[in-house]
């Protein structure tokens, strides 16, 4: 039978979910849409047969006939949502950040913890990309000895106008923040926020780009590179420099282990073409989680690590110094701590 799915927002990320959900997956069934906007609700449902519009994203939430929740609306509004899936009982996959301060993602922790049920999974989809995954075995194994230095570049063509110092840190660092404790299995204990000279494709109110370098608790380095209005193309890069060599992410997603020689090729246009495969595999094994009656993929604890790091990095943003990211105890229900335990 079919895991029957409601989504909450149906903006662009969302629209790009439900179609993934209706047309590529296997073993699931668009069955409800909300989002502040009632047309567009009204208009994205059209599509997807069986769908019916609900008024409110609680609505979703509450029919019998949902067995599980995607949340896609704006990132203030994902606390409310969460916590209202968690305490009807249903898995919900929340598209990242999973709440917008460190506080209200310990406030879902609290919720699922309580449940005594894992329901939460955070969009973090980079987790799922297969040269992420080559990444992080190619450093399980050894292959470069242990990582000291993390080199990562996250270049976007353009952004809209609207687009703010502070979403450099929010919605684009947050991939490397979360990818970063995922490859090295460490927490991040400090950040740091340099302004190069400012780009003057770059709106007037708009730091771009930016250089992020995170500390982890054991030591190491990650060196992160945003740039959101490069104008050719979205290239996402990452290299991992270990005692005994490096190993690096090529432009298309593939593994290159550096010696000696030259690599070139093109770039992809935007995230959907980078990262449509690593969209689907995410969504596609959560939906498998939820119909053999449990959760993988990163958790509740995961999205709070994530904001909290953020948190810091908005911090050094303003201040120009280095920041120390805060976090409390890890729950015991999320598992064992990462090997270097709690940064604070």
């Amino acid at each position: 039978m079919a895991v029957r799915v409601g989504v909450v927002g149906a903006g662009n990320i969302g629209q790009d979910h439900i179609r993934r959900l209706a047309e590529r997956l296997r073993g699931v069934a668009v069955v409800a849409i909300a989002d502040a906007d009632a047309a567009r609700a009204e208009a994205v449902a059209r599509r997807v047969p069986g769908a019916r519009v609900c008024a409110t994203g609680q609505e979703v939430i509450g029919r019998e006939e949902v067995d599980a929740v995607v949340v896609t609306t704006a990132g203030a509004a994902h606390e409310q949502f969460v916590l209202s899936a968690i305490g009807a009982g249903k898995p919900v996959f929340c598209e990242k950040p999973l709440a917008t301060t460190a506080a209200a993602c310990q406030r879902i922790i609290e919720a699922e913890v309580a449940n005594g049920r894992r329901l939460v999974q955070v969009g973090f989809m980079r987790r799922f990309d297969a040269g992420y995954r080559a990444l992080k075995r190619a450093i399980e194994d050894g292959q470069v000895g242990r990582p000291l230095v993390v080199h990562c570049a996250h270049r976007n063509a353009s952004v809209p106008a609207t687009f703010t110092s502070e979403m450099i840190i929010n919605d684009s660092a947050v991939h490397e923040i979360d990818i970063s404790r995922w490859l090295l299995d460490e927490e991040i204990a400090a950040v740091q926020v340099l302004t190069p000279r400012r780009s003057s494709q770059a709106g007037p109110e708009l730091q771009d780009p930016q250089v992020v370098i995170l500390q982890t608790a054991a030591g190491a380095f990650v060196i992160d590179e945003l740039f959101v209005n490069c104008g050719y193309g979205y290239d996402i890069r990452c290299e991992v420099v270990g005692e005994s060599g490096t190993v690096a992410l090529g432009e298309a997603g593939d593994l290159i282990l550096h010696k000696d020689g030259r690599r070139s090729g093109g770039v992809p246009a935007d995230w959907r073409a980078r990262f449509a495969r690593a969209y689907d595999r995410e969504l596609q094994e959560w939906v498998d989680a939820v119909a053999a009656g449990g959760a993988t993929g990163p958790t509740a604890w995961d999205g709070y690590a994530a904001t909290a790091v953020a948190d810091a990095g908005l911090e050094a943003l303003k201040t120009g110094q280095r920041t120390a990211v805060r976090l409390d105890e890890r729950p015991r229900f999320y598992g064992p701590a990462s090997r270097s335990g709690t940064a604070g």
